[in-house]
C-alpha cells in the first residue's frame, strides 16, 4: 500500500523526529509518504530538520508557512492533502504519535481488501479499493484524560525521553481485542484523497483549529462514508503536544499525569469562536456515540423573535439560530461580533417588526426565559424532528410555529 502521512506541526520538533523514527521503523513493506507543514516554528529548528531530512530521505516532503501569523492545521491538512501529497490514501497523523507495528497492515485490509475467495484457489490475489470508506487506528494513551470505550490508556511514557518502547510493543503483541472493528472516527485517520476532495476537505471557518474535525466528521457522515475503527492496528499518542496545552503533560507527586484546567488562553479564545461557528452552520453542539461515530441531528431552517431583548441576550441566543428579531439597537453587536464570524450578521440580526419567512419560528420573551428554555433551544432539532406536525405549540415559556419540516443538513456537505 502506498500512502501518504499528513503531520503540521508548530515548535514540536522533538516530538517530529520521535514519530519519524517509529514510522520509518514500523511501516513494514508499505510505501510511506510522510507530509510535513512547518507552521512559522519560532522556538525550534523545525523547518531545518526538515530540510534535511528532504535531502535524505526520498519519500519525505515539507513545506513551510513563513508566517507571521500561524495558519493551524485546518488549512495545513488540505494544503498538505491537496498540494503535496502523491498518494490515493492519505492519513492525518499527529506529530506526538508513534506507529506501532501492523497498524498499516491492519489499514490495508480495510481500504484495499482481498478481492472475494481469498485465499482460497491457491493463485495471486489482487487487492481492490474499498472507496467510501475511512479507518481510523487504535489509540493507545497514558491518563492524560478520562478513559473512553473507544482507546486504550496505559502509561508508556508523555516524553520520548521516558518512552518505554519496549514495554508497549510486548502489549500491543499480547493484546487481544474483544471485537477487531467498531465504528467511529478520530485522528489518526485514512481516507481516499478522493472522497476528501470531493466535498471540499475542511472548512477554514474553523481555523486556525477546534471543531474542524467534527465538522468534517458530520459531512462525510451525511455523504456516505463508512466508519471503522481498527482494534488490530495501534498508535501510542502522547496528547497534548499542540496549541492547546502550554508547557506540556506534568505529574502530580502520586505519579499521574494530568491536564485538567491547563489550556492556554489562545486555545480557549479560538474553541469558543470555533463552538459558536459550529452552532451557526449545524444547530447543535458536537454530537457523537460513545464510540466517537457521528450524530447528526437535522438541520432546520429556525427564526428567533425576541422581545424584552438585550445585548447579553442577543449574544447568547444568535448563534442557535438562522435569523434573530430583537427589539433593541443592535448595531454594537454586530460590530464587535463580526470580527469574529465568517457568517453575514447583517442578514442574521434584524429588527423585531421585520417578516421571518423561516420554517420555523420560536417566539421568547427574555424577561421570562429559564434554564429549561435554554435546554430546549440547545436541543432544539431533536424536539423538532420529534414533533413531526405543522402547527403552533407551547414548550416551557416558548411559543413555536411549525411553518415546514424541511431539513438542510446536505446543503452542507460539500463546502461551497
Amino acid at each position: 500500500m502506498k500512502i501518504s502521512l499528513i503531520q503540521p506541526s508548530r515548535n514540536n520538533l522533538k516530538y517530529l523526529k520521535w514519530s519519524y523514527e517509529s514510522i520509518r521503523k514500523n511501516q513494514g513493506d508499505h510505501e510511506v509518504e510522510i507530509c510535513v507543514a512547518d507552521d512559522f516554528s519560532d522556538k525550534d529548528n523545525t523547518w531545518d530538520w526538515c530540510q534535511e531530512m528532504m535531502k535524505k530521505d526520498p519519500h519525505f516532503k515539507a513545506i513551510r508557512n513563513e508566517g507571521p501569523t500561524r495558519l493551524g492545521h485546518t488549512i495545513l491538512y488540505d494544503t498538505l492533502v491537496n498540494e503535496v501529497a502523491t498518494n490515493d490514501i492519505c492519513m492525518i497523523y499527529h506529530a506526538d504519535m508513534y506507529l506501532c507495528p501492523g497498524a498499516l497492515d491492519a489499514i490495508e485490509n480495510h481500504m484495499m481488501p482481498y478481492e472475494p475467495g481469498y485465499p482460497l484457489g491457491g493463485h495471486q490475489v489482487e487487492r481492490i479499493p474499498n472507496p467510501k470508506t475511512i479507518v481510523s487506528l487504535t489509540r493507545i494513551e497514558p491518563p492524560l484524560h478520562p478513559d473512553g470505550p473507544e482507546k486504550v490508556l496505559q502509561d508508556f511514557g508523555i516524553e520520548p525521553e521516558e518512552f518505554k518502547e519496549e514495554a508497549l510493543l510486548d502489549y500491543v503483541k499480547e493484546h487481544e481485542p474483544v471485537l477487531t472493528t467498531t465504528e467511529g472516527i478520530f485522528a489518526p485517520w485514512a481516507f481516499w484523497k478522493k472522497d476528501f476532495q470531493e466535498i471540499g476537505g475542511h472548512d477554514p471557518i474553523f481555523a486556525p483549529q477546534s471543531k474542524e474535525d467534527t465538522d468534517i466528521f458530520n459531512r462525510f457522515h451525511l455523504n456516505g462514508i463508512k466508519f471503522i475503527q481498527t482494534w488490530e492496528g495501534f498508535v501510542y499518542h502522547m496528547t497534548c503536544r499542540g496549541s492547546r496545552f502550554a508547557g506540556g503533560a506534568q505529574r502530580n507527586p502520586d505519579g499521574q499525569v494530568f491536564m485538567k484546567n491547563r489550556e492556554t488562553d489562545e486555545w480557549l479564545i479560538q474553541n469558543a469562536k470555533s463552538t459558536r461557528e459550529f452552532l451557526r452552520k449545524w444547530g447543535h453542539f458536537c454530537k457523537h456515540d460513545a464510540l466517537m461515530k457521528p450524530i447528526v441531528p437535522p438541520k432546520y431552517k429556525i427564526g428567533f423573535k425576541i422581545k424584552n431583548c438585550s445585548e447579553d441576550f442577543l449574544r447568547v441566543l444568535e448563534p442557535w439560530c438562522d435569523h434573530i428579531f430583537v427589539d433593541y439597537n443592535f448595531t454594537n453587536y454586530i460590530l464587535q461580533e463580526r470580527q469574529h464570524t465568517s457568517f453575514d450578521l447583517i442578514k442574521r440580526v434584524l429588527n423585531y417588526e421585520e417578516i421571518s419567512y423561516d420554517d420555523i419560528i420560536v417566539e421568547i420573551d427574555a424577561k421570562s426565559f429559564t434554564r429549561q428554555d435554554n435546554e430546549i433551544i440547545s436541543n432544539l432539532s431533536e424536539i423538532l424532528e420529534d414533533s413531526g406536525e405543522i402547527g403552533e405549540f407551547q414548550l416551557g415559556n416558548l411559543k413555536i410555529t411549525i411553518n415546514n419540516l424541511k431539513t438542510y443538513e446536505n446543503n452542507l456537505i460539500k463546502l461551497k
